[in-house]
């Protein structure tokens, strides 16, 4: 046998290498399953195009330009940004009507340190002397600058407050359910309703001309959460012992409160026009004052004895 047989039948036979022609600019990729039409979308659509055409206009065209270019679409915008701009105008000028947004801004006027001297006076009223509220040029000054001014901050924060507490109280005899809880707010919340409708159709009966608004009694009648609060704190860290001594301590200290901050309310016309102490008008008012004043004391009992056991 001739040896370049031999050595063609020893050597194992290579397979065979298909040489793959590289691909020519311009010819699609062999391996590729869909054509690539970036390139042509970015000769095609990416370009903008010259100020003459629709809708496209160069970077460094001036505003003019793009005006001319676009008018549709700045119309458009012009109009729902000066529609725009009348609903806002229109919203501040009517929004008085329904929610007296300025008054409330003067009733959250507080500080850190009004906040301080406001607690400690509803915790012990007999030590303050002066109860006038204090004017500048027919208008009261915001309550940071007086301490005898009314502020919706502290019944807000007292409010809420009490609302966890009650939870809290709740959760430590495991009666805590989400509507109990909401129970609890509700009730606490349509008792202050009650409170404020039944004074107002009093002060209309007795026929009392007052400086004092709704949002004062909601202010004057809201600070006795924290007298709530603290008792329910008390109950639930000393019992019953401690409940009632602390809360029989806020319920004095809020009627002082009330008589010595209501009675300059309600009496002011009187004492203005000197119409006698004795009068009975003047005594009507001051029943008023009174009924207000012993009120809290029984709501605050009320809404707090079933959270300490």
């Amino acid at each position: 046998m001739h040896p370049a047989g031999l050595a063609a039948a020893g050597t194992p036979r290579q397979p065979s290498k298909r040489r793959i022609p590289v691909s020519q600019p311009g010819m699609a990729d062999p391996h590729q399953l869909f054509d690539d039409t970036s390139s042509a979308q970015s000769r095609g659509y990416g370009a903008q195009r010259a100020p003459g055409g629709l809708g496209y206009v160069p970077a460094s065209a001036s505003p003019q330009e793009a005006f001319l270019a676009d008018p549709v679409s700045n119309m458009a915008m012009a109009y729902g940004s000066s529609l725009a701009a009348q609903g806002k105008e229109l919203v501040d000028k009517n929004i008085d009507r329904f929610i007296p947004v300025t008054k409330l801004k003067y009733y959250f006027a507080v500080d850190t340190m009004y906040v301080g001297k406001k607690l400690g006076l509803l915790f012990f009223p007999y030590l303050h002397q002066d109860w006038e509220v204090q004017y500048q040029q027919d208008t009261p000054v915001a309550p940071r600058f007086d301490v005898n001014a009314p502020d919706l901050y502290i019944p807000a924060m007292a409010f809420i407050t009490y609302v966890l507490v009650a939870g809290l109280a709740l959760g430590t005899q495991d009666r805590f359910s989400p509507d109990l809880l909401g129970l609890q707010a509700s009730s606490a919340l349509a008792w202050l309703t009650l409170e404020v409708l039944a004074i107002l159709l009093s002060l209309y009966l007795v026929t009392v001309n007052t400086d004092l608004t709704t949002i004062d009694l909601v202010a004057f009648l809201g600070y006795k959460y924290v007298g709530m609060i603290g008792g329910v704190l008390m109950g639930l860290l000393f019992g019953k012992i401690g409940y009632y001594l602390v809360l029989g301590w806020c319920c004095v200290s809020i009627f002082v409160f009330m008589i010595r901050t209501l009675r300059l309310k309600i009496l002011a016309e009187a004492a203005a026009e000197g119409v006698p102490v004795r009068g009975a008008r003047n005594q009507l008012r001051m029943y008023l004052t009174m009924a207000v004043a012993a009120a809290q004391p029984l709501l605050m009992y009320w809404l707090t004895f079933h959270l300490v056991r």
